[in-house]
């Protein structure tokens, strides 16, 4: 049996692509172990068909944080018998590189970000400029990978001449999905980040009939709460934080509209595939997004999203009115989400996962 090791910088709870990844490895017959680390405000970890380990670590943000975790996880891994380790995107890159050089032993790169674009590190040019050195001393020795979208894996290719194959995070195709009577709320879930949109989601609700529910938490909630009560909004925008994924299903399956918006602030963002994009077309939800690469071109198949070209709050407000008041749209957006979920989803995706781990030992 294959001992694989997954490494990531979040505490394990809410990862669902790594869930996905690393359940359907184990399901089908590796060793898998997934690290993160252990924050104060941490859930107890679910019991899983894969093992889970968190680090604890002193620090919790910036610079120390990433040079202590890099240095507990090589610890960590130094002692552990494994046949392969991944290292999920750039923040853990250091450990796995110099672990699978050690014991001899192939390394695979697991893109979720271009890391180095994100509005995050793009903002902030000493701190872009040290990731981009990491990026391009690391990755082309990386020679195994795949990421989220095409039009990363075609971006990486490019600077550092790796061929990255694309496996989507999408949800798992359930059998029994029946529709869900719908209410009349906005739903918005996954990271509040920046980049996300909220400066101008937040002002459009003025105009909007009914409320907006957030699911998550992120670096940017201290600046969503206070721009909420500049608007005056508290009644109209309810945060709800971070949900098991059982939770978020449910809420899902009852809203109306989903929303996902990107700002393009950085080529993460404009290359961006959201996994919440695709949790919504499962759950039947006519959803509002960007009119970017990766979702043009699926929207251009499926017809399930009404695409914006900017953020204007005018444009965002409006979109939601459409969909709230043209009942022949709206019934047909829904409808080819229930179409489009028959072919994104994780049961087509993993069998890339499965074919791209089985030639890594074979080869």
């Amino acid at each position: 049996m294959k001992k694989i090791y997954f490494t990531v910088t979040n505490d394990l709870t809410f990862d669902q692509r790594m869930q996905r990844i690393c359940g359907s490895l184990a399901e089908h017959g590796y060793a898998v172990t997934l690290v993160g680390r252990k924050k104060a405000t941490s859930l107890p970890l679910a019991k899983t068909t894969y093992n889970q380990k968190r680090l604890n670590c002193w620090f919790q943000k910036g610079k120390l944080f990433y040079l202590e975790f890099n240095i507990r996880l090589l610890f960590f891994l130094l002692f552990k018998k494994m046949d392969a380790i991944c290292a999920v995107d750039l923040d853990t890159i250091i450990p796995c590189h110099t672990i699978s050089r050690w014991k001899k032993i192939p390394r695979v790169y697991d893109a979720h970000e271009l890391f180095t674009e994100m509005k995050e590190v793009v903002t902030r040019p000493h701190i872009q400029k040290i990731w981009k050195k990491i990026e391009a001393k690391k990755v082309p020795a990386f020679k195994h990978g795949y990421t989220v979208c095409d039009s990363i894996a075609e971006e990486l290719n490019r600077r550092y001449q790796v061929k990255y194959q694309t496996i989507r995070n999408m949800p798992l195709l359930k059998s029994d999905a029946s529709p869900t009577k719908k209410e009349k709320f906005i739903l918005y879930q996954g990271a509040v980040n920046e980049a996300r949109g909220f400066e101008f989601l937040i002002p459009a609700m003025k105009e909007v009939p009914f409320p907006l529910v957030i699911c998550g938490d992120g670096n940017f909630m201290p600046q969503l709460k206070e721009l909420i009560s500049k608007k005056n909004l508290e009644n109209k925008v309810i945060l709800k934080g971070m949900l098991q994924p059982e939770e978020l299903s449910v809420i899902s399956q009852q809203a109306f509209i989903g929303i996902n918006l990107v700002e393009n602030t950085g080529m993460n963002q404009y290359l961006s595939l959201a996994n919440k994009f695709f949790d919504y077309i499962h759950a039947g939800l006519p959803q509002i997004t960007m009119n970017f690469p990766e979702y043009k071109k699926i929207n251009a198949r499926y017809n399930i999203a009404l695409l914006l070209d900017d953020l204007n709050p005018e444009n965002i407000s409006g979109a939601i009115n459409k969909l709230a008041t043209d009942n022949s749209l709206y019934s047909e957006l829904s409808g080819n989400c229930v179409l489009a979920r028959n072919e994104l989803n994780w049961q087509k995706e993993r069998d890339i996962l499965l074919k791209f781990y089985h030639q890594l030992f074979n080869q």
